[in-house]
Parts: C-alpha cells; structure tokens; sequence
C-alpha cells in the first residue's frame, strides 16, 4: 500500500522498519494509552516476523511519514469481506495534536472505502482518550459501544475503552 497527500505518505511496512517500531513499540511514554506504560517487550526480530506474516487478506502495518520521514504507525486488519479494523498512533511526541491523525486517518479510510471494497470500518479507543475520539467523531465515525473496566494494563489496573464504527456513506471526507 502506498498513499500520498501532498507531504503525508502511508507506506507498507518492511522488514527494515522493525527496529523503528521496535523502538516505539517498547517506549512506556508512546505505549502507555495502549494499556503498556511500562512499554512492550518484544525484540526487532519478532517485529519484523509478525511483518513478514502479513498480507492484504489478512492484516498490513503502516509507517506514516511527513516529507518521508516516519513519525508513527498505522494498521488495518480484514475482519470480514466487509469490514476492516484500523488503528493509529503518532509516535513521534512532537508531531501530536498538529491535525495529522486526522489527515492520516481520512487517507486510509479512503483508500479502504474506494479501492479495498470495505463498507464499514471499526476501531476503539481507551475510553480517556479524548482527543482520539475527537478525531474519530470529527470525521464520522459513531460511537456503538463503551466497554467499562473491560480489560487490564499491563500494570494491572482496570481501563475502559469506547468502540466506534464507519460505514462508508456516513465518511466525511472534508
């Protein structure tokens, strides 16, 4: 997959990339709204395995980058011929809160919608993640389901996450 907007580029992820996200990946500070404060333990060589494992029927990783250079990821998985879950995350603290998620999330879901046939797309998000849902809800996804102390962190602590969803005539694109 490759998708470019003026100086935004969602690119595929390659084996090359797994000691960058091994490097996010395993960051508490990047990792913490995911449930892992204390960051993943997990090495560039399982990284790039999990990489290796994925297709287009299945599941893609995505680097995100401004004027080719990554700042975060990005990733969809096929749930069924119709649906697509996706992810996002800026990992690059001081490219946050500048619109980009937005930006990135409206390429994606585009290209999902008008050339990979899905109708709906879904995600979630922990529940304290206001500004994800802000972003989500700007561009048209609704809200379907709050999961209250459905899972724990890595610490052990109960977090609570907000489920959302997108059908394809309901995406804003402006």
């Amino acid at each position: 997959m490759l998708i470019t907007n003026k100086d935004l580029t969602i690119r595929t992820a390659n084996i090359d990339d797994a000691k960058m996200l091994g490097k996010w990946w395993r960051n508490g500070i990047i990792m913490a709204h995911a449930g892992y404060p204390n960051g993943l333990k997990i090495s560039d060589y399982e990284i790039a395995e999990q990489i290796s494992s994925e297709s287009d029927e299945n599941c893609r990783r995505l680097i995100i980058e401004i004027e080719n250079i990554p700042i975060g990821e990005m990733m969809y998985r096929v749930l069924d011929k119709g649906t697509a879950e996706i992810g996002i995350k800026i990992c690059v603290l001081s490219q946050q809160e500048k619109g980009y998620g937005s930006q990135f999330i409206k390429m994606l879901v585009t290209d999902l919608f008008n050339n990979l046939g899905f109708e709906k797309i879904v995600l979630d998000t922990n529940l304290n993640n206001l500004r994800a849902q802000h972003v989500y809800e700007k561009i048209g996804f609704c809200k379907t389901q709050i999961n209250i102390d459905s899972w724990k962190n890595q610490l052990g602590k109960l977090e609570s996450s907000v489920e959302y969803e997108l059908l394809k005539e309901n995406f804003i694109t402006n």
